[in-house]
């Protein structure tokens, strides 16, 4: 399996993206600047977190009209993988590849610590080796996290069970519904404000981002073994 990794100007967890995908799958792994407008060659894409363009304007609002960004949405179209963390998560809503926005912190301050998770629904690609309802540590590094979206899309998330994590404890952000993480409507692109790739090892506090890494993998593997059995 091939992971690519965005870089924009100003990303800063593209390196912590590609660390996780050599820690816990071991599989070929790329950086892809944000020039890139072939993603052919990739299964799945994370678009990391950081400060992309400087989050001038709106977090993501440059980095959508970047020429990788024409390139994700056809490989998205494509039903292949796509992992938002955090500012990826922005950037994807800015890009319409999810529905919502990510707004300001109610607090009005950067929020840096562990969170509690709880999974609303383990049956993704990137959620599977989870258990329903299981309560996760993964930490949160960011002011803009406070995911909002009208109340019709958030009954239309909750109808088709598209809210795959809640905060579990706190709402660190006052997100809408304590939502920390959404996928589209195919089920092949998700966001999430909590950083996975930060929670892949005991000695980093928790281990319990690395499911997310091996339930994508078994997710494209047992995809492919359709495939060939047809």
């Amino acid at each position: 399996m091939n992971f690519g990794v965005l870089v924009f100007p100003g990303s800063n967890c593209d390196i912590d993206c590609y660390k996780a995908v050599e820690e816990t799958v071991q599989q070929s792994v790329e950086y892809v600047w944000h020039t890139e407008t072939d993603l052919s060659r990739f299964d799945c894409v994370l678009v990391p977190g950081g400060f992309s363009y400087g989050d001038y304007l709106r977090c993501g609002a440059i980095a959508r009209f970047a020429p990788v960004m024409g390139a994700l949405r056809e490989f998205a179209e494509q039903g292949r993988y796509v992992l938002g963390i955090c500012n990826g998560f922005q950037i994807l809503t800015e890009a319409g590849l999810l529905p919502g926005a990510l707004l300001r912190n109610r607090s009005l301050k950067f929020r840096c610590h562990s969170t509690q998770l709880r999974v609303e629904n383990n049956a993704t690609a990137f959620t599977s080796s989870y258990a329903l309802n299981e309560e996760i540590n993964i930490p949160i590094a960011h002011g803009e996290g406070n995911y909002y979206c009208d109340p019709e899309t958030l009954q239309q998330l909750k109808d088709e069970k598209r809210i795959i994590f809640r905060y579990a404890g706190e709402n660190p952000n006052g997100s809408t519904d304590n939502i920390a993480g959404i996928i589209n409507a195919s089920g092949n692109v998700f966001g999430m404000m909590p950083h996975p790739e930060r929670a892949v090892h005991r000695l980093l506090g928790s281990d319990d981002g690395t499911r997310m890494f091996t339930s994508i993998l078994n997710a494209w593997r047992e995809k492919h073994a359709t495939a060939v059995n047809r």
